[in-house]
């Protein structure tokens, strides 16, 4: 029996706290309350399923004063142990004395609820000392705005109030009647949004927080775009948002720029209508408009707006610059900039700097916001803004700043600005269509094989899981090697009219499937066409880089086979877009044939262009599998080709 229990007491696993504890104890009964703390901090690190630990560090952060960490111990311990109602109201009561009175209201209205204990009639009390001043404020506040509807502070009281008494649907009626009657005190806005969202009216909340994140209160619109996170919003939420506040220019004139950039210029010239009818002043919707009209040649409607913004006297240099050469006019001198303006805008676009080579790209946004406002034809800023949006997977936005930077009046910026909207612009396009060819000479061929594909593909949203598509392949060689049975995988002889549908790429992974009918240009029969399979490609590194692309496809046309591709290349970049590299290339298939199941190595040079790319490839290669080939096992092989390709 001794043994047995000393067995138990030996098996059991030693507390990782409880020297910690002992000594935290120790501390607090000699008075060092600041040891204690530490103590009482590590132990509760050690075993953080432990409320006791968490109340006794409260309490002994209480005795060195830090009333707001107590406090946040003892939720901590509530949030552990939600049956200990005495440490609940120790929260509660820590929170109202921190100015969380809605918190503890609630905490306390909870508490009083559950019989049976002597916390009931200790929450009964706090809950009334702080629930009944706001029923009475309440009370007096209704009776003056049902007296006095107009009076601007009863709703706004009442609004507050509510809010704070979690009477939502009374706190969202008062915050609409405010800010109706005050529409420049954009905070109401923040009130309502909250408001919204607790009651469960997610369209509403977005709508008015939308509109509260475009407007002249920067605070207000800082809040409101935290509350909105991080996806741009849609069209008809802009719309809704324009419905609620209608004087909104900004909210106007972005939904507008959104428009336009969907190629809706119907649409976006509406906006810009009703934008420049409403604010005669508004001198860049007004250019954009004027704009818009000489492009569908209505001279006549575009030339008096594009004189209206050449003559006014606080058009924007830049902005005036781009008017005169729509209207075939020399550009003016340019005037002296606002030095606080200057100073600001350089001292923002050093700490941006700053943060993009620390890799802290959510403040280097903020910073370049900040240096556009106070600059706003500073393309180089505009630039930045883009590929920062574009590196925090705002593609949305950044689309929007490569558009302005392709205008910028350095060749450079708009270059690289241009290419950047090229490349993300189609993902935003419901019809992209992507055309791709490889022509390349084979020396163990001693022939010269073109691949391509033109392939028009529907998105009905950037979401959208699978995406239809027609294509047209071709697949051929000069010398139509199809008749030689050892070389037929290599050249169909054929073009290929197909549809199909392909999932769009996560995280390099893409699946596709198709059908359709082969044509071959040598005279032979027409045959169906079935094929399809999943695609990898990923590329790390940057001077010295790994590139691997993978395929797995399913072609009727090979015995109904399925066929592996594994394409590697590592190498090093050097100057011009010249790279070497050494390839490493394995080809399998299902059913184990010769001709599909190799291995092949070999160094490599490519040379890339805006949209070609010319390579030569020095391969030695051997066939994994030999069971009816005609040719010997190992083989060398120089390619040289050209890859091309484009999407609109």
């Amino acid at each position: 029996m001794v043994f047995a229990l000393a067995g138990a007491v030996y098996g059991q696993q030693p507390d990782p706290a409880w020297n910690l504890l002992d000594q935290a104890y120790k501390s607090q009964k000699i008075g060092d309350y600041d040891a204690a703390v530490e103590q009482f901090t590590k132990a509760a690190a050690a075993a953080p399923k432990r409320a006791s630990i968490r109340k006794d560090l409260g309490y002994t952060l209480l005795k060195t004063g830090a009333t707001e960490a107590a406090r946040d111990q003892f939720f901590e311990a509530m949030k552990i142990d939600a049956s200990d109602h005495q440490v609940a109201l120790e929260y509660a009561f820590l929170a109202f004395e921190t100015k969380r009175p809605r918190e503890a209201r609630l905490i306390f209205d909870r508490v009083r609820k559950i019989p049976g204990g002597p916390w009931q009639a200790t929450a009964e009390s706090a809950f009334q000392n702080i629930d009944k001043p706001l029923a009475d404020a309440i009370a007096r506040w209704s009776e003056i705005a049902t007296r006095e509807p107009d009076n601007f502070s009863a709703h706004q009281e009442l609004a507050r109030l509510a809010d704070e008494r979690n009477d939502f649907e009374r706190a969202a009626r008062h915050a609409l009647a405010a800010w109706k009657l005050k529409p420049s005190i954009r905070s109401l806005l923040i009130d309502l949004g909250r408001a919204y969202r607790e009651l469960g009216k997610l369209e509403d909340a977005t709508a008015v927080l939308l509109a509260a994140s475009r407007g002249a209160e920067a605070r207000s619109a800082e809040m409101a775009r935290e509350l909105l996170g991080t996806r741009y919003p849609f069209v008809y939420e802009f719309r809704k948002a324009i419905e609620f506040d209608q004087a909104n220019i900004e909210l106007r004139r972005e939904l507008a720029y959104l428009l336009l950039e969907m190629n809706e210029k119907s649409e976006a010239e509406q906006e810009f209508s009703r934008i420049v009818a409403a604010e005669p002043k508004d001198l860049l919707s007004t250019a954009q408009l004027g704009f818009l009209r000489l492009k569908r040649s209505d001279n006549e409607g575009a030339v008096p707006l594009l004189r209206r913004v050449v003559e006014a006297p606080d058009v924007d240099d830049e902005l005036a610059d781009r008017v005169r050469s729509a209207l075939g006019m020399p550009k003016t001198l340019r005037r002296r900039p606002d030095e606080s303006k200057k100073q600001v805008s350089e001292e923002a676009r050093d700490l941006a700097q700053r943060s993009l080579d620390a890799g802290y790209l959510k403040d280097a946004l903020k910073y370049l916001t900040i240096a556009h406002e106070n600059d706003p034809v500073d393309f180089g800023v505009i630039l930045k803004l883009g590929w920062t949006n574009n590196n925090l997977k705002q593609d949305r936005a950044a689309v929007n700043w490569f558009d302005l930077a392709r205008r910028a009046p350095d060749p450079a910026i708009a270059a690289e600005a241009q290419k950047a909207y090229t490349n993300l612009k189609p993902q935003f396009q419901r019809v992209r269509t992507t055309v791709w060819a490889t022509p390349f000479y084979s020396s163990r061929w001693n022939d010269v094989f073109a691949y391509g594909q033109a392939k028009v593909e529907y998105l009905s949203s950037s979401k959208a899981l699978l995406r239809p598509y027609l294509s047209v392949r071709f697949i051929g060689d000069a010398r139509g090697y199809v008749n030689q049975a050892f070389s037929h995988y290599l050249s169909e002889t054929s073009v290929i009219l197909g549809a199909g549908v392909a999932t769009p790429y996560y995280k390099g992974l893409m699946a596709w499937g198709e059908a359709g009918s082969a044509f071959s240009y040598l005279n032979h029969p027409r045959r169906s066409d079935y094929r399809g399979g999943v695609s990898f490609s990923r590329m790390k590194g940057g001077q010295t880089f790994l590139d691997a692309h993978g395929d797995a496809v399913f072609v009727s046309r090979f015995n109904n086979t399925m066929v592996f591709y594994s394409q590697n290349r590592v190498g090093r970049k050097l100057s011009h877009g010249a790279q070497v590299h050494w390839n490493f290339n394995v080809t399998g298939d299902a059913k184990q044939q010769y001709w599909a199941n190799f291995v092949e190595s070999g160094p490599g040079l490519r040379l890339n262009m805006e949209r070609y790319t010319f390579n030569v490839d020095l391969v030695r290669g051997v066939h994994t599998i030999n069971a009816g080939n005609p040719r010997r096992p190992n083989f060398n092989d120089v390619r040289i080709g050209v890859w091309y390709a484009f999407t609109r």
